[in-house]
């Protein structure tokens, strides 16, 4: 990888502010996170609960289907919908989600235009309960979501996927953002170790710094061709508010939230994770760590949610662009 290549030792790594994993884990994870919390943000139902009690955004919910006698139900239960999610509760990294764009005379049909039945449905809601794509392969349940009509800004930067931008938030600030964008490798999925290119934010403007895909160096989408420099986040102000307001809403100190652009109801959260991954830093070219001390230092200041956000955007944002 060429960011980490850069950097010839663990000591040259450290002194570049690379966050590991093994810090990440024990001197922010480990102290910040409460144990205690993780239901909250290991199951998209409760996470989805929480976040309509803060009054967060999310997309909307068409209904659970929680035993394996209520498999049949799914096509019933999508009936009035043209576009869907199905999704496991307790899934991770996209593991699962199956996508329907639109349904025609008993045909539901995916992304790369490929049709499933209402057995096909019915077998993936199973697959599902029954663990095969929840955290240690635990019991699931099935979500059903609306479909996210993602921004028109984002026509070309994502291939057969919704783009979504993960901002990781330390005490309630906004640290360091990326968007992820699918491509045909990544088989529509947001998520960079399959091939999905991850684009590093300018935290005070939105605007792409640079773009990656398998940790290496891009600046055209593989697919679409289009220039991932010219990207830029809309409505960034209010994305990031609504990133930085999840630390109230789920207690956690290091938390990475998933946010979606819809072209209706603007920025959408996702999901919540209390174990962000590191490879923010890859797509942004720098290390997390001097953002995390400078948060640090502030001791026990008392800011609200929009200071916080003006602070991040002061303090990280990238002014010599």
């Amino acid at each position: 990888m060429w960011f980490w290549q850069k950097y010839t030792s663990p000591w040259s790594l450290s002194q570049a502010g690379i966050l590991g994993m093994n810090k990440r884990n024990h001197s922010y994870i480990s102290r910040y996170n409460p144990r205690r919390l993780y239901p909250l943000v290991d199951d998209k139902l409760k996470t989805k609960r929480i976040a309509l009690d803060a009054g967060v955004t999310v997309p909307e919910l068409i209904g659970t289907i929680r035993e394996q006698h209520d498999v049949t139900r799914i096509t019933e239960l999508v009936k009035d919908w043209p576009g869907f999610y199905i999704k496991p509760a307790r899934g991770s990294g996209g593991k699962g989600i199956l996508v329907i764009l639109r349904q025609e005379e008993g045909s539901f049909y995916k992304p790369n235009g490929s049709a499933s039945t209402g057995q096909d449905l019915e077998r993936h809601v199973s697959n599902i309960l029954a663990g095969l794509y929840s955290l240690g392969g635990q019991p699931d349940v099935a979500l059903v979501e609306g479909l996210i009509n993602f921004d028109d800004v984002f026509d070309g930067y994502s291939f057969e996927g919704v783009p979504d931008a993960r901002v990781i938030i330390f005490k309630g600030f906004p640290v360091m953002a990326m968007m992820r964008l699918s491509t045909a490798a990544s088989d529509g999925k947001a998520n960079l170790h399959q091939g999905a290119v991850g684009v590093g934010l300018c935290l005070r403007t939105g605007r792409a710094l640079r773009a990656v895909q398998f940790g290496n160096p891009l600046r055209h989408h593989p697919d679409t061709g289009l220039d991932l420099y010219d990207l830029k986040v809309p409505h960034w102000d209010t994305l990031l508010t609504l990133a930085a307001s999840c630390y109230e809403m789920s207690g956690l100190g290091y938390i990475g939230t998933d946010m979606v652009l819809d072209k209706f109801r603007g920025p959408m959260l996702l999901e919540l994770n209390a174990r962000p991954g590191l490879a923010i830093q890859i797509a942004n070219g720098r290390g997390l760590v001097p953002n995390l001390k400078t948060i640090e230092k502030l001791g026990q200041v008392k800011m609200n949610v929009e200071q916080r956000v003006n602070f991040a955007k002061d303090h990280f944002g990238i002014f010599d662009e």
